[in-house]
């Protein structure tokens, strides 16, 4: 016979040989297996014991404070939950467990098996950036030349350069774009370490640092419902882990259907969340994608625990922090009606904002002008 005892330490188990033993003979048995002395146990079968605070508040359960009552008047029998409260301290004894012969019964877990059980995927709801601002020029030259000389064929990508604020915004002033060659789903960077050193000084001595990584998505891909590809997700895992940076931004550019059935550019920022990059850091990742392979999900080399089911396929969009806010308002307001394709006459508001931030831009530039000359003559 088996009786439950919960406690402050949580349930445990007492092992009883005769059902007809009497209270002074089951706190002996407690005091044997589960090393609380007698004089310290107070037991009780109501579950507001538990509630009480005080030695003084134990005393007002009495239903087992009589030492020769046998516990079967209580009702007690296998399976039944009593509840302990006791003075001092002790050291609770773990379950012991038996270690079943390999292939006798079930599956043998191995330490690969061990870790994997370990290794939990969820969703992640808050970025480590609040929001992404776009300097309007820099995003319109970016999508104008894949919009105009691409017609978003191909991907294109480049590299993000700005400052982050203390308010969890990022600001984005120039993209930098590699050597690179795109296709309809996948974009190879041929990275030279050298010309990005160059473009690292250059923005260094504008107050300015990488600040992430963007991207277009192909007409192609449209057809899919994602938000990012396998492709996408392990390139931009991999960008994101390389730059060991919290709020580093994935933005991804795309066309889609306006309610007039033209199409528009949007911009959208994401962040890798903090346990794809682990899985990545660490190797889980199965880095050969194929043609044939649903580009929805991400494959793994082992098992993960995704809810509560072992998976080696995990959703992007558990890999994928919410998308982050774009702009305020009407700043996102402004730069929509820039990088949209069609014309239109943007409001008075509007136009005395560009006016000033054109006014502003025209301070600045002799300046700067004159210290990316500086900088790239002494580099050269």
């Amino acid at each position: 016979m088996m009786i439950r005892i919960r406690s402050r330490d949580g349930p445990e188990r007492v092992t009883i040989d005769n059902p007809n033993i009497t209270i002074s003979q089951l706190k002996t048995l407690i005091e044997t297996q589960l090393r609380v002395p007698i004089n310290n146990q107070t037991l009780s079968t109501n579950q507001n014991f538990l509630l009480s605070k005080t030695p003084q508040e134990f005393t007002q359960f009495i239903d087992m404070a009589n030492p020769h009552l046998p516990i079967s008047s209580l009702g007690l029998s296998h399976g039944s939950i009593l509840y302990l409260a006791y003075e001092g301290k002790r050291t609770v004894i773990g379950p012991s467990v038996k270690a079943a012969p390999a292939g006798s019964f079930g599956k043998k877990m191995t330490m690969d098996d061990l870790i994997a059980k370990q290794m939990r995927v969820s969703r992640q709801d808050n970025p480590h950036c609040e929001m992404v601002s776009f300097d309007r020029d820099t995003a319109n030259v970016f999508q104008s030349y894949v919009n105009e000389t691409m017609a978003f064929g191909v991907k294109r990508g480049g590299f993000m350069y700005g400052v982050f604020s203390d308010e969890g915004k990022v600001e984005v002033d120039f993209i930098y774009e590699p050597p690179q060659q795109g296709g309809e789903e996948g974009l190879v960077l041929m990275r030279d370490e050298g010309e990005e050193r160059i473009v690292d000084a250059i923005a260094l001595g504008l107050g300015m640092r990488i600040v992430g990584f963007i991207f277009t998505q192909t007409i192609s891909q449209s057809k899919f419902d994602y938000t990012l590809s396998s492709r996408e997700v392990l390139q931009a895992a991999e960008l994101q882990g390389e730059s060991d940076l919290k709020e580093w931004v994935t933005a991804v550019v795309k066309l889609k259907v306006n309610e007039d059935g033209g199409a528009d550019v949007h911009f959208e920022a994401f962040q890798m969340s903090d346990t794809c990059i682990k899985l990545f850091k660490e190797g889980w990742f199965e880095t050969d994608v194929k043609d044939g392979d649903d580009p929805k999900l991400s494959k793994m080399k082992k098992d993960v625990v995704v809810g509560v089911k072992d998976a080696k396929e995990i959703d992007n969009d558990f890999l994928v922090v919410v998308k982050i806010s774009d702009h305020q308002d009407k700043f996102w307001n402004l730069y929509e009606i820039i990088i949209k394709d069609k014309l239109r006459d943007p409001p008075l508001e509007v136009q005395i904002k560009w006016a000033a931030s054109d006014l502003i831009r025209e301070c600045h530039r002799n300046r700067r002008c004159l210290e990316i000359q500086i900088l790239v003559s002494g580099i050269f």
